[in-house]
């Protein structure tokens, strides 16, 4: 499906999309771009992703270093793969690909349009540095905000030099962007708050994904193969880092080790996934079930009866939970666990889903188990699907991205 605009100029232009992950990679930003790229491919434009070749998830899969996908021409650059032992494995992963993609980018052909994401923290340094050789137009899509995130995290501390650093080359690539998009208002505020222009920072959420949808089919099949046929399937889904602390949720499964009627899905990635896998082995847990990531088609989300949406209470305007839009597409009840004013309770008031779903605070696992044990038995329809008017819909989307570049 294609948005045209006929406000989008008609002359094609050439356009550097500039990010870690990219198509196959099934990585959140790299879905999102990747749908961004091919309709921009689609307009006419000339689409260039510079990308790294390994897979983020698992780094020992690599991919072609050149590849064309839907009129997008795939560049990727080599970097090591030792971030999933350690901090500073990772640390060395994202500076080799930075080092990378700045010195391949420097040989390619001059573009008219820059677009960097978040992905590794401060590509955006090496967006900035390209489009200002090129005098291109600089457009920094904000999906998270680092050093930001490793500081709440507590991976760097407040006021150290290297957190000093880190926040100037943030802040210098900000103020060289022409056009900035964050994800929700909080993004926006925090932004405020570091002394950018508010008049080049615009709002744009993500949109849900055509694929997340409820399969009434696929829901069955799910479940079936997974031994949930009779049982009440909460469903957390996503990327397992201490951005999204699942205790609270952790806690209530232990609390309900009694209820047979009860499993609860741990499906994705995450340098958490692993760790908490084996402590359920270790303590025996007789209730979970854990998975790699799974594609949307597969029917993952349609099977859960309700689907849980974590945020740590420090990374409000840090991070944006972008798993929300694809629960809300596939219309299952969730359930939010995290700081009572958040991008996520915007989205339950904005789609009047205040009946349908529950919010807790971090620590509430006993209220939380009891919501839980108080759903059982309840038929999981899914709620009424207004999504057509809601403005976090593909199509409403993507016209105003492709208005804002």
């Amino acid at each position: 499906m294609s948005f045209r605009l006929k406000n989008l100029q008609t002359e094609a232009v050439r356009i550097l999309l500039l990010n870690q992950v990219f198509y196959p990679d099934p990585q959140a930003s790299s879905q999102y771009l990747s749908r961004l790229a091919d309709e921009l491919a689609q307009l006419g434009h000339q689409v260039t992703v510079l990308t790294a070749r390994r897979d983020y998830d698992n780094p020992t899969r690599q991919y072609p270093p050149r590849e064309t996908w839907r009129d997008v021409e795939i560049i990727r650059v080599w970097n090591t793969g030792w971030g999933h032992g350690s901090k500073m494995g990772l640390a060395v992963d994202y500076l080799t690909f930075l080092m990378a993609a700045l010195l391949r980018g420097l040989l390619l052909k001059r573009v008219d349009e820059v677009v960097a994401l978040t992905s590794p923290p401060l590509v955006s340094v090496v967006g900035a540095i390209l489009a200002g050789i090129w005098r291109a137009r600089f457009v920094y899509w904000l999906m998270d905000m680092n050093p930001d995130e490793a500081i709440a995290v507590g991976w760097l501390r407040a006021g150290s030099f290297l957190a000093r650093m880190l926040e100037m080359a943030s802040r210098w690539s900000l103020r060289q962007a022409d056009k900035i998009i964050v994800l929700d208002r909080y993004m926006r505020d925090r932004l405020e708050t570091k002394g950018i222009a508010s008049e080049k920072v615009e709002v744009i959420p993500l949109w849900t994904q055509e694929k997340a949808k409820f399969y009434p089919d696929k829901r069955l099949q799910f479940r079936q193969e997974h031994g949930l046929s009779d049982k009440y399937f909460v469903l957390y889904a996503g990327n397992h880092t201490p951005c999204h602390p699942l205790d609270t949720l952790v806690a209530a499964a232990r609390l309900l080790q009694d209820e047979p009627r009860i499993c609860f899905g741990f499906v994705g990635f995450g340098i958490d996934w692993n760790r908490l896998r084996e402590q359920a082995r270790i303590e025996k847990w007789s209730n979970t079930l854990f998975l790699g990531f799974q594609p949307l088609e597969t029917g993952l989300l349609s099977a859960a009866d309700v689907q849980v949406v974590v945020m740590g209470d420090p990374f409000v305007g840090i991070i944006h939970p972008c798993k929300a839009y694809n629960f809300l597409a596939a219309r299952r009840p969730f359930i939010y666990v995290g700081p009572e004013q958040s991008h996520v309770t915007d989205l339950i008031k904005d789609a009047g889903l205040e009946g349908v779903t529950a919010a807790f605070r971090h620590g509430e696992s006993r209220d939380l188990a009891d919501e839980l044990r108080r759903r059982v038995g309840e038929a999981a329809a899914p709620w009424p699907d207004k999504s057509r008017t809601l403005p976090w819909t593909e199509a409403v989307v993507l016209e105003k991205m492709l208005a804002a570049l």
